[in-house]
């Protein structure tokens, strides 16, 4: 492709070099460049791109892209491009290369706190089972149909997201839906893309090592509706204080879900076990395998988005009763001696409330709840004793234990989130920083009717102590100390 082409929608401040020069490949890790190609350098959070040009240069490329002054001594045949922002157009550029993808295909993003993944999933599932191909892109794994690509971030960079989209068109898939991190939004990863719709969550603290401020991480999540176009849909929690100021400023036709109020699409639980609910979703029953009133809304915003993607609602609802939990997400493993556990990746202290809220309601005065939890490493600290108080509120038991300590000492962490409670909340708290171990003694200490959840990790077959990533699945350990 021509660089020319390449740059299409792009305005460069300045040209070194010819615009018609071949190029093979665009990338933004200059060790990954080679003979022909782009080499786009970006001031990221970690490194400067433009410090890495001379190894681009050194493996072949044969154009730069850079938002710093153009080098005097520019090799011979190297064309650089100057722009205001390599971040703003790396995405468009990723478009362009890739012919652009999201033209061919419909794409859905969903944002906020907690259950991107559970909506994302489920709409790949559901739109699967109509008898689509379709692509998904989340934190679990992404997907080219029925084919796995291994996810590493929730929302990769663009150039890696529109080389797997254009995969996705390349396979015959019609829809894609992925989770939209505030950090990729913020970072511009889907730029240049064009969203059918997008679907807000919730909004709690969550990311603010990154971000900083919570205002600034709404903002970045906000900005995503602020980019959809008027033949977009966006569809909203009007149960989250801060669902119509995601919407206040986009040009998408708004939809609203609900338990709480009247909405577009409103559900309520009819009845609830441990194994799933009966809702009644805009007055019509359907039975599912999910459970917790949280769940209610990440159903309610599929049902919504596949009505507004042209779907008749009793269609949805059939296949919606068929779906399963996505894995990590309130999975329940029932013990043979008359307990469950439940595995969720509920790592904020919302997400946290949410669940164990779901389990009391469930068990009413029946039984106990234990809760193994704990919080990561190098990650906001703030949130740790926030956590550690919402599990001694809501359970009767708590261990704190060891989540994915990456570069921190576990038991630093453990004491952070000790530090959130009060005497008599300690009452009913023991730390033990070994999460096999943990797991283990909250199996001893359940009785017939009790419900342990097991949180923090979900999906996550590993723990990260200090760069390395160690097997652990707590689904694994749950059966294991189980006996099954």
């Amino acid at each position: 492709m021509k660089l020319s082409e390449v740059l299409k929608k792009i305005t460069p401040a300045e040209v070194s070099g010819s615009l018609d020069i071949t190029v093979s490949d665009v990338t933004i890790d200059s060790r990954q460049a080679r003979p022909g190609s782009l080499f786009v350098a970006v001031k990221g959070t970690q490194a400067d791109g433009h410090q890495y040009i001379g190894k681009a240069l050194e493996l072949g490329a044969s154009a730069v892209l850079v938002c710093e002054p153009i080098p005097q001594d520019r090799p011979d045949g190297v064309t650089f491009v100057r722009v205001d922002n390599t971040e703003d157009c790396v995405g468009q550029v990723a478009t362009n290369f890739y012919g652009d993808p999201t033209s061919r295909l419909k794409l859905v993003g969903v944002t906020g706190t907690n259950g991107k993944t559970t909506i994302a999933t489920v709409l790949y599932q559901m739109f699967r089972a109509f008898g689509y191909k379709v692509g998904l892109c989340s934190t679990v794994c992404n997907y080219i149909d029925d084919k796995a690509v291994a996810a590493d971030h929730t929302t990769p960079d663009p150039i890696t997201l529109n080389k797997l989209l254009a995969q996705m068109v390349e396979a015959g898939c019609t829809y894609a839906f992925m989770e939209c991190s505030s950090h990729a939004i913020h970072q511009k990863r889907i730029g240049g893309l064009h969203f059918a719709g997008g679907i807000f969550t919730n909004l709690t603290r969550d990311h603010l090592d990154y971000h900083k401020t919570f205002e600034n991480y709404r903002d970045a999540k906000k900005a995503f509706f602020d980019g959809l176009g008027r033949d977009s849909f966006a569809i909203t929690n009007a149960d989250d204080k801060n669902g119509m100021v995601m919407v206040q400023n986009t040009a998408a036709v708004v939809k609203t879900y609900s338990t709480r109020t009247a909405a577009d699409f409103k559900g309520r639980i009819l009845e609830e076990s441990i194994e799933g609910m009966l809702l009644d979703i805009n007055d019509k029953e359907v039975s599912v395998r999910f459970v917790g009133r949280f769940n209610v809304s990440n159903l309610l915003a599929v049902y919504g988005a596949a009505v507004m993607l042209g779907h008749e609602p009793d269609e949805v609802l059939r296949v919606l009763s068929s779906l399963h939990p996505v894995n990590g997400r309130f999975e329940a493993i029932r013990s043979p001696k008359g307990f469950s556990a439940v595995v969720d990746y509920a790592h904020t202290p919302d997400a946290l409330q949410n669940v164990l809220q779901s389990i009391r309601e469930i068990i009413r005065q029946k039984g106990h709840i234990i809760t193994v939890c704990g919080a990561g490493g190098n990650r906001d600290k703030g949130k740790r004793p926030l956590m550690a108080r919402e599990a001694a509120n809501l359970s009767d038991r708590v261990i704190i234990t060891s989540d994915n300590p990456r570069f921190e000492e576990p038991e630093a962490i453990i004491q952070d989130m000790l530090a959130g409670l009060d005497d008599e909340q300690r009452t009913k708290v023991i730390s033990i920083t070994d999460r096999r171990e943990a797991i283990r003694a909250a199996v001893m200490m359940a009785q017939p009717g009790d419900v342990i959840l097991v949180a923090g990790k979900g999906h996550e077959p590993y723990q990260e102590i200090k760069g390395v990533k160690h097997h652990f699945d707590d689904h694994e350990e749950i059966r294991n100390a189980f006996g099954i």
